[in-house]
């Protein structure tokens, strides 16, 4: 069997909007724990949206970034103001920043026709992305959606070594995860029953379709603590299958 490629340490999930909650309070050790973890979540489909949606060098969005984080999320309490009733933390996460990058574009071109106001940065040259419609965020939804995949394998793969059933993950893993993220051929089944000594193609086929009932659950699971009610889990779900199908996977 292949180590652990997903492997999550077993941690016990936190429901999304708990830790929104938490990064608000006044209890700066508990906030500050919770602000990092809602970041984990986020910082990397916010990278991707700046880099494929927005043609930015990699340096140039971990920088900006960075900037986001410190005149906004920490300094002015972004994630405080997130109200639930409003719609997806995502959605409002994503907004905040193409806002602070519309006020960062203007901010450095007033600079750039203005020299002698300071050191003009390269962001004042990107002042034509204020102009005409901009890219859709698929690059921010498809990393999102890549994240939920990969933190429900990795629960997945934690659940079923915890109660013994390497061979439900294992099976899982070379006939349907492996294929699907990087584009593995699909284990035979004569080699996966050799591995995990399965008595025959029929008992093979029926762990694999037990470890698809696991995953299953297990991304209901996922999904559901970025949902904000229950009954949009289903919703959320839809959104997940229409973001992968437009990457082909």
């Amino acid at each position: 069997m292949q180590a652990k490629r997903y492997a999550g340490g077993g941690r016990v999930p936190t429901t999304h909007w708990s830790l929104v909650a938490k990064a608000g309070m006044d209890d700066v050790a508990a906030g500050r724990e919770a602000l990092g973890e809602l970041l984990t979540r986020y910082l990397p489909a916010l990278q991707a949206h700046l880099v494929y949606s927005k043609n930015f060098r990699v340096e140039e969005a971990e920088d900006l970034l960075q900037d986001f984080i410190a005149a906004k999320v920490i300094e002015n309490g972004l994630v405080a103001a997130a109200d639930r009733q409003l719609g997806r933390f995502r959605t409002f996460l994503l907004t905040s920043l193409d806002r602070f990058l519309v006020d960062t574009i203007r901010r450095d071109s007033r600079k750039k026709r203005a020299p002698d106001e300071g050191h003009v940065v390269a962001m004042g040259e990107k002042a034509g992305m204020l102009q005409g419609d901009q890219s859709p965020a698929d690059a921010f939804d498809v990393e999102w959606a890549r994240r939920v995949i990969v933190q429900s394998l990795e629960r997945m793969q934690s659940e079923c070594e915890a109660s013994g059933r390497e061979d439900v993950w294992g099976v899982f893993e070379a006939r349907v995860a492996e294929p699907t993220l990087h584009g593995a051929e699909p284990l035979d089944y004569a080699v996966l029953i050799e591995r995990f000594a399965l008595q025959s193609p029929s008992q093979a086929s029926n762990v694999l379709i037990t470890g698809k009932r696991i995953f299953a659950r297990v991304l209901r699971e996922v999904v559901g603590e970025y949902a904000l009610q229950p009954d949009e889990i289903e919703s959320e779900i839809r959104e997940l299958r229409e973001i992968l199908g437009r990457i082909g996977s």
